[in-house]
């Protein structure tokens, strides 16, 4: 008898998104499915992945919190001359990974044997952010390289070519014959990296801005990634950014063919169009003893970058208290928990207070009242 398979609820969940999309394709006079692709947005916290994923569905409708990771599709028909019969639609599967770097881990659901050799990452990063850019950056980038390679190593056991065929694919987007080719570590996946809330970043000191685009060219270079600032109050940069999920969704032409990375401008950089030399070396910071100790040039850039502006306690970002955030407040939870909170503070100063009696010597009667 074989055995019996466990399904998790994102196994159910996909199941069930499989056959609403195969019943809705019957409903429309049985077109035909496509291709398949998946896109895994992950960035900072409060970044616009949301209000991206929304403008690229063409939804008109108000953002909401993204909790833990959600998923959407979104379908493009082929053969607009043709039978409604003959027609075939693309799918793309859209997950996005909520609260910064709070949930990493679970870019395990969405990155599997199945999909990998069909995904894409989009790192969605907050510019006006400087302070926390490069944890974030670094933290998610890491997660998700890290799960990519532990599908790659299990695939492997039963197809030995899949990594030469990602890596392939890899170096032909930045381009075979790169100059910089033995000093780049491509991500294994198609990466873009989206600079939200241009808006605000474009009012930071020239200074600043120097060296945040040089050092985010850099690391979008180092990986093999396209590069693009955007907001969401702005048309035109909207528009490009959407370009760029349409290649990863759908395989469309991106339309992006030149380079822009005057930092006095939104910057972008499409795959594999930018150079070391160019970009040039990490700015001169305060802590300019510490890059002795770099063992690689994505230290030395991290340790340019920190100097300049040092990064927010990374125990903050990994404690993260969902509890506290106002997005998701109610009431008669809240005053329970306040109270318990009390009940707690109560509990510690008489426990304190025990101890200092079992010093001296005092007297009392061993209870901790609530």
């Amino acid at each position: 008898m074989p055995k019996s398979v466990e399904k998790s609820i994102w196994d159910i969940a996909v199941l069930e998104a499989e056959k609403k999309n195969a019943s809705e394709s019957k409903d429309e006079g049985g077109e035909t499915k496509g291709s398949e692709n998946h896109i895994l947005f992950i960035g900072s916290k409060n970044a616009g992945k949301t209000s991206i994923i929304l403008r690229f569905l063409e939804k008109e409708e108000a953002p909401k919190p993204t909790i833990a990771l959600e998923y959407t599709f979104g379908r493009r028909a082929k053969g607009h001359n043709m039978s409604i019969q003959n027609r075939v639609k693309d799918i793309c599967h859209i997950w996005e990974l909520g609260g910064g770097t709070f949930l990493s881990q679970l870019t395990e659901i969405p990155l599997t044997e199945d999909t990998i050799m069909s995904s894409s990452v989009m790192v969605v990063m907050d510019l006006s952010q400087p302070y926390e850019l490069w944890h974030t950056m670094e933290t998610l980038i890491k997660s998700a390289l890290d799960r990519v390679e532990q599908v790659i190593s299990k695939a492997a056991r039963n197809d030995p070519s899949i990594q030469d065929r990602i890596k392939e694919r890899a170096w032909k987007r930045i381009g075979v014959d790169h100059p910089d080719r033995d000093m780049l570590d491509p991500f294994p996946l198609p990466l873009v990296i989206i600079g939200t809330k241009y808006d605000v970043y474009q009012d930071f000191d020239p200074e600043k801005r120097k060296v945040i685009s040089k050092t985010l060219r850099f690391i979008a270079h180092n990986y093999g990634a396209a590069l693009q600032f955007s907001s969401n109050k702005t048309d035109g940069l909207m528009s490009r950014t959407k370009n760029l999920v349409s290649h990863l969704a759908f395989s469309t032409t991106l339309s992006l063919k030149t380079i822009s990375v005057d930092p006095n401008k939104p910057i972008s950089v499409p795959f594999g169009l930018d150079s070391l030399e160019q970009i040039g070396l990490p700015p001169v910071g305060d802590d300019d003893l510490g890059r002795s100790n770099a063992r690689t040039p994505l230290d030395l850039w991290k340790q340019a970058f920190t100097s300049y502006f040092p990064q927010k306690s990374t125990i903050k970002a990994i404690v993260e208290d969902p509890s506290k955030d106002p997005q998701y407040a109610e009431a008669a939870v809240d005053n329970m928990r306040e109270q318990k909170n009390k009940e707690l503070e109560r509990y510690r100063k008489q426990a304190e207070r025990r101890a200092k009696e079992n010093k001296t010597g005092g007297s009392g009667d061993g209870i901790l009242r609530l």
